[in-house]
């Protein structure tokens, strides 16, 4: 049991369970700021536009069922906004990983050429 307990402490504690943990809860606390934004501001605005003061109360009636398809535009709404959002989050994280990896200056491709010059003999 204590092996059991030991392994999975070792678990945990690696980094990348960790760095899960932390970016489910950006990401929670990511898509809570989107739908605020989608909900309070952005659907506010095109429903006072359209006339419909919130979307989430669109709903069709068929028989003894009723289709809610506003929460349903509502939902699509949050989901171009979280993926827009991520777009752009990766763009920039891409704009400074190129800038980190620039071309080796010359002087760095000359030590270089020196460096493997000295293993080879």
């Amino acid at each position: 049991m204590k092996d059991l307990i030991e392994e999975f402490k070792a678990f945990i504690a690696r980094g990348n369970v960790i760095d899960l943990a932390v970016a489910v809860i950006l990401g929670i606390a990511f898509g809570a700021v989107i739908t605020s934004f989608s909900d309070d501001i952005l659907m506010a605005i095109i429903g006072a536009i359209v006339g419909e003061p919130n979307f989430n109360d669109l709903t069709l009636d068929i028989g003894d069922g009723v289709v809610r398809y506003g929460a349903f535009l509502t939902a699509v709404v949050n989901f171009l906004l979280i993926a827009l959002a991520l777009f752009f989050v990766i763009k920039a994280i891409n704009v400074f990983i190129r800038r980190g990896t620039a071309a080796p200056t010359d002087e760095v491709r000359l030590l270089t050429e020196i460096r493997d010059e000295l293993r080879s003999r």
